[in-house]
């Protein structure tokens, strides 16, 4: 009897611990999709690009990883390229973080290197 109560308090507490609460509203809107950020302005230059990368990284953990003096941007029809050498990834290839700025909305993606 003692046990058949203990393995049913048992069931009870796993289905309740297991009970998730669902965001709001407005939490789902805050959230922004992982691996992207909003800028404040359009990027139009080289500089706008880097700045918006430098500003992006500082909210990644592993941003003291990156070495943004030596970004490299490339203008391509409606966004910038931007690949950022990172200290970890010496002697690989490639060695470089890809992210991609969009010049109208100044959103940040980082994206996967071939």
């Amino acid at each position: 009897m003692k046990n058949n109560l203990f393995f049913l308090l048992l069931a009870a507490a796993c289905t309740l611990g297991s009970c998730q609460k669902s965001p709001s509203a407005t939490e789902q809107a805050s959230s922004a999709k992982p691996g992207t950020q909003a800028a404040p302005k359009s990027v139009s230059d080289a500089a706008g690009a880097r700045a918006a990368v430098a500003g992006y990284l500082q909210n990644q953990s592993d941003a003291s990883l990156y070495v943004l003096d030596s970004a490299f941007v490339v203008d391509v029809d409606t966004r910038f390229q931007v690949l950022v050498p990172r200290t970890d990834w010496a002697g690989r290839s490639p060695n470089r973080a890809r992210f991609e700025v969009d010049k109208a909305t100044g959103i940040v993606q980082d994206l996967p290197v071939k």
